[in-house]
């Protein structure tokens, strides 16, 4: 009989082996569920009597929490963890984790990605060349990035690996709003740390790299957005639900800001109605800042090893409430 119990919900891999090599590694039986969107009934089927639950983006909600009988980790496949209920977990004592140390490159290199194609308006002219236009200036100036202020809201793991691309640069400052990093660590890698509405005011660049939390929901609304320049660029690689979209929608339409870059929406695939889509000054994503064969391969892995780590008795680093150590 095997000691552990594990179950991935997932159903976006074609297999599970790397997975099922870590839990084997401690005699683990591993089983899946590859149901689509599967609801709790279906996931206790299957999750009530394991040890261990690997999730993607099925809802580990509430009622499947008080359903678990013996469960002792929820391990995340990536940075987000916004559809396991932390209070639940924390309430039974289940360890909640993530995966917060995997597509540092694959993420930073997105917001420099999209930002540079802001910034040069690459789809339009793209667009323009391919309908026979050339030397078109319907879309404004263009501005130098030399010289100009990028703001960080959010100064984790994938920040501060793009504040190190930024540094080639020639930027004049790079701005860091969060409250959780010490001021020491922020001006040691040579930004300068500032209030939210600083980073706004000053910034011609804002990238928000901030978790998905209730403080944290629309915390860029119309409020935020009036008070960005006007020739402001806005990238969102982080999670949807930071920003209210419509409230995006009507600065990029009226002006207030000048362009977005938009990996991550509140609604995801996003609606066949989607604002977003009808602006040109907007370049859109579809989640996939996260992406490169090896930065998969690592999320896999890892997540299954950090569910490995806490049935073995340890404590992962990525434990997201840390009140059950």
């Amino acid at each position: 009989m095997a000691k552990f119990k594990a179950v991935i919900v997932d159903d976006r891999y074609p297999d599970h082996e790397i997975e099922r090599k870590e839990f084997e590694r401690i005699g683990a039986e591993m089983m899946e569920l590859r149901t689509v969107n599967p609801s709790a009934e279906e996931i206790l089927r299957l999750c009530k009597d394991a040890d261990a639950i690997v999730v993607n983006l099925a809802r580990i909600d509430r009622t499947v929490i008080m359903g678990l009988m013996k469960c002792k980790v929820i391990s995340r496949y990536g940075v987000g963890y916004d559809n396991v209920d932390i209070k639940a977990a924390t309430e039974k004592k289940i360890r909640v984790v993530n995966v917060p140390d995997y597509c540092m490159e694959e993420v930073s290199d997105q917001a420099i990605a999209l930002f540079l194609a802001c910034v040069r308006q690459i789809p339009l002219r793209d667009k323009a060349v391919r309908t026979g236009r050339w030397d078109s200036r319907e879309w404004g100036p263009m501005h130098r990035i030399a010289g100009k202020v990028f703001g960080l809201v959010g100064y984790g793991n994938i920040p501060r690996v793009l504040h190190r691309k930024l540094k080639g640069f020639d930027l004049k400052e790079v701005l860091v709003y969060d409250p959780f990093v010490p001021k020491e660590v922020v001006e040691g890698n040579g930004a300068r740390q500032v209030d939210l509405d600083t980073l706004l005011r000053e910034s011609d660049y804002i990238s928000v790299h901030a978790p998905l939390l209730e403080q944290t929901y629309h915390m860029f609304g119309r409020e935020q957005f009036a008070k960005m320049k006007p020739t402001a660029v806005f990238i969102n690689t982080s999670r949807g639900g930071l920003v209210d979209t419509e409230a995006l929608y009507e600065a990029l339409k009226t002006g207030k800001i000048a362009w977005a870059g938009i990996d991550v929406h509140e609604q995801e695939p996003v609606p066949s109605n989607y604002p977003l889509c009808h602006l040109e000054n907007v370049i859109l994503s579809d989640h996939r800042g996260w992406y490169s064969e090896e930065s998969m391969t690592e999320l896999r892995r890892k997540a299954a090893f950090y569910a490995v780590m806490v049935l073995e008795g340890q404590t992962p680093k990525s434990v997201v409430n840390r009140e059950v150590l």
